[in-house]
Parts: structure tokens; C-alpha cells; sequence
């Protein structure tokens, strides 16, 4: 009897040992698979979990073992992590994960800028092709512009242009969308868009500054309210005419929708980058009566609801 105990206890051993040997044999076999990435990547805050069901959903195939191997190496660090190469093994990739840093250099979105000049600016600083980005841009937007939120943004030195525009879409659509809730309750891209930030984008091209974007939206409202041209300069300076003087001659030729002295009504769409003031500035115009400004000596304005003082002010910077 007691021989066959031994017997199996040493078959249970023989078995365990069998067992481990070729579970060590799979894993060693696993953790050499190859996987092809980009060089740097975004990892979001959160859960072991839900950072790999990310990288799953963007193309990096994970599953149930690469749960519990990832926690061995430690945890995937948030933030932009540089791979150093595209094509590695499964062990880099999980040592890439859960100890790299990206280096990372600032890039600024000024309010009022179109998403144009904002590429050609970008691609001078990380070294990207300009015509790419705004092909991979408009691919990829809903509109063609006032999607992304001005502000500045850190990504990683080595970034391709097809990482740099999924990451700003996708940190601008999910303020949009947090600020529709805010406001709306709900989340209707159009009326979002082609509404609230159309006029949120104009408040940015007319105002002086963030104390005159509730009275630039009043006067907004109420041109729009009685049906009257808005005839505002800031609409045609849209796409490449971001920074161009707004003439009689250019007025009476562009003969696009953006011209507000010819249509009336908003523009189609937004015609800039707007910040999180002038959004809500688009949802709480001031209480005033004004349907004129006009830009004063000192660079701000000057609000009427009288046509003939409007006049007056024209006149005396005009003196």
C-alpha cells in the first residue's frame, strides 16, 4: 500500500513538473510573439483591465493572459509612453508598458486660430508633414473646423501625424461632449457644432478679450433673433484667411458662406478653434440690447444699440 502511495505521489510530482514545464515552454513562447505598434503611444488613466481593453480596441490584440503577465512587470504607466521601435516582443512590449516615459514638448492652439495655420505651426515643431495632418484631420473631424479646443497640449517628441490627430480629436470631442452634457442634458453633434460652437467660434474672432465674449454673443443673438445680417468681419477670416485684414473689396467678393455682410443667418460651421469661455459665453450672452460694436483707439470696443451711435463711434476712430 504504501509502495503505490508513493507511486502516485511521484506521478503527481512527475505530472506537476510536465505540467509547469509546458506552461513555462507556452509563456516563454508567448512573451517572444511579436507585436507592431507605433513608437509612442497614449495610455489613458485606469485599471490594468481597461488599459488593455484600449489597446485591444486601437489594434494591439490582448487577451486574458496578457492581464495577469502585465502585473507581473507592474503597472501601465498613463500618459504618452515611447516604445523606442515599432516591431518588439510581447516582454518589451509589457516592459515598455509599465516603465517608459515619453519625452514631451508643449503645443499651443491660440484661440481663434484655424486648424490650417495651427498644422503648419505643428508640423514645424515636431517635424510632421502639414499636408498630411490636415488629410488625416479631415478624414477623421466631423467638421471642418472649431473641433479642436484651443488650448496647449503636451504629446510626445516622435509622434507620427496619425497618433497627434486621433489624440487631439479625441480629447476635444470628449470635452465637447462633457460640456453638451453640462449644458444641453444630451449630445447633438449637429446642433452642437453647427449652433453653439459656430457662435462660439465668431465670439472668439470679434472679441477683444474674455471680458467682451458675453456682449459679442448678445450682439449675436440678437442680429439672429430679428433676422439681421450679422455682417461680422471675423466669418471671413476662415481656412487660410485667418490672420487677413477684412476689406470692402474682400467683402464684396468672397462669395462663400462665410460671408456674413452677404448671408445671412451663421456661417455652416465653426470657423475656428474656440476655448471653454467663449463656449459658454455662446450659452449665457450678456443681457444688453446691442446690435453694433466697433473697435476703439485702445483695441477693445465699443457697444451701441443705436445705428446712428455706431456711427459716431466709426467716425471718431476714423479721425
Amino acid at each position: 500500500m504504501i509502495k503505490k502511495i508513493y507511486k502516485f505521489i511521484t506521478s503527481l510530482i512527475l505530472l506537476s513538473f510536465l505540467a509547469s514545464s509546458v506552461l513555462y515552454l507556452y509563456i516563454q513562447n508567448y512573451l517572444n510573439k511579436t507585436i507592431t505598434t507605433q513608437n509612442v503611444l497614449f495610455i489613458p488613466k485606469g485599471s490594468t483591465k481597461s488599459v488593455l481593453n484600449y489597446l485591444d480596441k486601437n489594434g494591439i490584440k490582448m487577451g486574458f493572459l496578457d492581464y495577469y503577465l502585465v502585473k507581473l512587470y507592474g503597472f501601465p504607466q498613463a500618459g504618452w509612453i515611447d516604445i523606442g521601435k515599432s516591431t518588439l516582443t510581447r516582454a518589451e512590449f509589457y516592459q515598455a508598458l509599465t516603465h517608459s516615459k515619453a519625452a514631451l514638448k508643449n503645443i499651443i492652439l491660440i484661440p481663434g486660430e484655424t486648424k490650417e495655420l495651427f498644422f503648419d505651426e505643428v508640423a514645424l515643431e515636431l517635424d510632421l508633414n502639414s499636408t498630411k495632418l490636415l488629410a488625416i484631420y479631415e478624414k477623421n473631424a466631423p467638421y471642418p473646423d472649431g473641433v479642436l479646443i484651443a488650448e496647449t497640449y503636451s504629446v510626445p517628441k516622435g509622434i507620427d501625424e496619425e497618433e497627434l490627430i486621433k489624440y487631439l480629436l479625441s480629447h476635444s470631442l470628449d470635452e465637447h461632449k462633457k460640456l453638451s452634457y453640462e449644458f444641453l442634458s444630451s449630445y447633438d453633434e449637429k446642433t452642437w457644432f453647427e449652433k453653439y460652437i459656430t457662435i462660439a467660434s465668431i465670439i472668439t474672432k470679434e472679441a477683444a478679450d474674455v471680458g467682451e465674449f458675453g456682449l459679442v454673443s448678445a450682439v449675436i443673438y440678437n442680429r439672429l433673433k430679428i433676422g439681421m445680417p450679422l455682417q461680422m468681419d471675423g466669418t471671413l477670416n476662415y481656412k487660410r484667411n485667418s490672420h487677413t485684414k477684412v476689406t470692402p473689396k474682400m467683402i464684396r467678393e468672397d462669395v462663400s458662406p462665410f460671408n456674413t455682410y452677404k448671408n445671412s443667418g451663421l456661417p455652416p460651421h465653426p470657423i475656428c478653434s474656440v476655448t471653454v469661455e467663449s463656449i459658454k459665453a455662446a450659452f449665457n450672452p450678456s443681457d444688453v440690447n446691442y446690435l453694433y460694436f466697433m473697435k476703439n483707439r485702445s483695441g477693445k470696443h465699443d457697444f451701441t444699440h443705436s445705428y446712428k451711435m455706431h456711427l459716431k463711434n466709426i467716425k471718431s476712430v476714423k479721425k
